[in-house]
């Protein structure tokens, strides 16, 4: 009688010889079948290590925050940006006082009212001022009036000496009923035209801060500062950023009225030419402005005319502009727009023109209707602004041509 152990040891030798023989005899792979439905989801992983310094992270989880707060960090920057015209476009009135501008002062608000009147002034940094009544409507009449005076004067515009007009108040859109402040994107950080900030039914939208602060420009900083080194601020220096606002209708035209182009026009004006392709930080350093520049007695641009045309600057067929020392600007970026004064008898407004090429065969600067202005300058305020009784010898029409013609051409 075998014992059980042989047993199993034949009957496991039995098995492997029917194994080996059947692999033996097996046909090639079959193709493979129907996938099953997947299966549940496994549970989450770990959170991953952060990114590098520096990665571009979504911004939409960041919040504003104030310039005071990059002031903490970028303390010089601040300082320097909060003397130009971008911090000052809109202002509240605190405890009844006129806000604190760096170059001007505001004495009174409109005839009728005091400070306790007013929630904000619009401007006041060097041109111009206007002002919200506590409702946040612009004011254009008497407190006690029907808005009906339509000579009420409710803007103050300050002195221009280059005019030799002394601060005076003037008219602007008086005796209107209920003005809405509807200039919200252009006047304040982080605009949403939803809603009415303070609550105040004349203010259309809300924002982060009054004025064009910091994060208008770089975006919404809370997570720069939680962490510098991780989270980058935005730096656009593309022209169409300072374009957003620096633009009154279609890029294609630049609009004019009463003898001068409308302000702020500067991206429509640059359209007209090549100077379209430049950057417009290439000649302005966007945390100091044109006035408190001058206002210190320094630079305005941050490159020369003459960096560019050279050939140009080395010769002028005028010796008497030469004595004077006549910058490139006096003729090439004469005073076309009017902003708060502006004489049409002197060729004559308070802003620089950014259309920079001279037509030394074209007179005027504006087509026939007045609406808008023409792509080059022309000899009106070119030339004739100085040429005119009682300052330089006037010149005709055709003599401004001939002298005009050929100016930087050597003989």
């Amino acid at each position: 009688m075998k014992s059980p152990r042989i047993t199993l040891f034949i009957t496991l030798g039995v098995l492997l010889i029917l194994v080996v023989a059947l692999t033996a005899c097996a046909g090639p792979q079959g193709p493979a079948g129907i996938a099953g439905p997947p299966g549940a989801m496994g549970p989450a992983g770990s959170q991953g290590p952060a990114g590098p310094p520096g990665a571009d992270v979504s911004q939409s989880a960041a919040e504003y925050i104030g310039a005071a707060t990059c002031a903490g960090c970028h303390e010089d920057i601040y300082n320097a940006f909060m003397k130009t015209g971008h911090a000052w476009e809109l202002n509240p009135v605190i405890d009844g006082r006129s806000p604190a501008y760096p170059f001007t002062r505001l004495v009174t608000p409109p005839e009728g009212y005091t400070w306790d009147d007013i929630s904000y002034v619009i401007g006041g940094y060097n041109w111009k001022a206007r002002f919200m009544d506590l409702e946040g409507y612009i004011i254009t009449d008497r407190p006690e009036a029907a808005t009906s005076d339509a000579n009420y004067l409710n803007q103050w515009n300050f002195s221009n000496p280059t005019l030799g007009i002394d601060g005076a108040w003037v008219t602007y859109h008086s005796g209107e009923p209920d003005l809405q402040f509807t200039c919200g994107a252009c006047h304040t950080t982080n605009y949403s035209p939803d809603g009415n900030q303070d609550g105040l039914p004349g203010i259309v939208g809300t924002w982060s801060e009054p004025g064009v602060k910091c994060e208008e420009c770089h975006g919404p900083g809370s997570l720069h500062v939680s962490d510098p080194g991780g989270f980058s601020m935005q730096v656009d220096r593309d022209a169409e950023l300072c374009g957003k606002c620096h633009i009154r209708d279609a890029i294609e035209t630049v609009d004019a009225r009463d003898g001068f182009i409308e302000h702020h026009e500067q991206y429509e004006e640059l359209f007209q030419s090549k100077h379209i392709a430049l950057d417009c930080v290439i000649c302005h350093d966007p945390h100091q402005g044109v006035v408190q520049l001058r206002q210190a007695k320094e630079a305005t641009t941050r490159t020369l005319c003459e960096n560019c045309h050279f050939e140009q600057a080395k010769y002028q067929n005028n010796p008497r502009h030469v004595v004077l020392s006549l910058s490139c600007l006096e003729c090439h970026m004469p005073r076309v727009i009017k902003s708060a004064w502006g004489d049409p008898e002197k060729f004559t407004g308070d802003i620089r023109t950014h259309m920079m090429g001279i037509d030394p065969t074209q007179i005027g600067q504006f087509s026939e209707d007045g609406a808008t202005a023409l792509s080059q300058v022309g000899m009106d305020f070119a030339c004739r602004r100085c040429h005119l009784e009682g300052l330089v010898k006037p010149l005709t029409d055709e003599e401004l041509v001939a002298a005009a013609s050929g100016y930087h051409n050597r003989p």
